[in-house]
């Protein structure tokens, strides 16, 4: 009995892991595809792409993968399935990738792209059959999944994130049969700022512009003290984050950021001296050649810049005020010392 009982285990066994080959047609009149999966009780698998002629029956083109994801459809495998970022991505894609009016094959080699998303290998279509490109293979391993191909304007996008805080979007046009970059943007939360950078092909060269803004109405901020100054319409904030950091932002009319303080993410303590006598109360801190004092007194608020011995006095409307800066007598920030 317990020869047969080995004998059914191993069996079922066997059956449960065996190697399955599937055939994938229909997405052209010339070509056929098959995939091997070691273990189709895996999630992700080890096995091979590759791609037939059908009039030969001749093996064109074939990628071993470590870690290959199938989703059958009725029990098919299905080519040309791409829904990006993060939906279903066919292991076989055949479509025109440079624009050439020749399709080209994209075949998945693994989880190779962003969170362990599926990549792939491309093939461009030439006289003489399918050749593989390392250019365009780049688009399809270093972002998020298979790339997105745009006919009527004929461009190439992709994305990537790193974390819930970090996007990058990028355009390409095929110059020389080469995927070349004409945009990147790149949009990064980095409490409390949101910072949106974007690269554009001026023609001789990739031209920067970099907006910063600000949001104070997160719960993490407590607004220590901020005004307007009515000389320049700019305003004022000292904030913390989490009762830790004392930190200052200068913010312009259009809600942009001119100017935040600490520079560094590390902060090196003190970053700030506070003077708390209660008729003169005052933050300052240094950038640079550059002295900046913001004062809260019993009659007027505002800031003093001192640059090369020469002192500035932005003055505040204290109608605008939130806050003061009897607040930091309530708690102790890390990068604040008492003068």
């Amino acid at each position: 009995m317990k020869t047969v009982a080995t004998i059914l285990f191993f069996v079922l066994t066997h059956l449960t892991f065996a190697q399955t080959v599937f055939t994938v047609d229909g997405f052209t009149k010339d070509y056929y595809g098959k995939v091997e999966i070691n273990d189709t009780s895996e999630v992700f698998s080890k096995g091979w792409i590759a791609i037939y002629d059908k009039k030969t029956d001749k093996q064109i083109i074939k990628v071993v993968s470590d870690e290959l994801a199938l989703s059958l459809h009725d029990g098919k495998a299905i080519a040309n399935i791409k829904s990006l970022p993060y939906g279903e991505q066919s292991l076989i894609m055949y479509d025109d990738f440079n624009f050439d009016n020749k399709k080209d094959f994209a075949i998945c080699d693994g989880q190779n792209s962003c969170y362990h998303g599926p990549s792939f290998k491309i093939y461009l279509a030439t006289d003489k059959g399918f050749s593989f490109n390392e250019a365009f293979t780049r688009l399809a391993q270093e972002y998020c999944g298979m790339f997105q191909v745009d006919y009527s304007e004929k461009k190439i996008s992709t994305m990537t994130k790193s974390g819930c805080c970090w996007h990058e979007f990028s355009e390409f046009v095929v110059e020389n049969n080469k995927p070349k970059a004409i945009k990147i943007i790149t949009d990064e939360q980095d409490l409390p700022f949101n910072i949106f950078t974007e690269q554009t092909w001026n023609g001789k060269t990739m031209v920067k512009k970099t907006t910063k803004t600000i949001d104070i109405d997160q719960e993490e901020i407590q607004v220590i003290l901020s005004f307007i100054v009515p000389e320049n319409g700019k305003k004022i904030i000292l904030y913390n984050i989490n009762d830790r950091i004392l930190n200052y932002a200068l913010v312009r009319r259009d809600s942009t950021v001119e100017f935040s303080y600490p520079i560094e993410t590390v902060y090196q303590n003190p970053d700030f001296k506070f003077d708390n006598s209660s008729t003169n109360r005052s933050v300052t801190f240094l950038n640079k050649s550059a002295t900046y004092k913001i004062y809260d007194r019993p009659t007027e608020l505002g800031m003093e810049i001192t640059i090369d011995g020469k002192t500035y006095n932005l003055v505040g409307d204290n109608k605008t005020r939130t806050g003061g800066l009897d607040n930091l007598l309530k708690v102790q920030l890390d990068n604040v010392v008492n003068q």
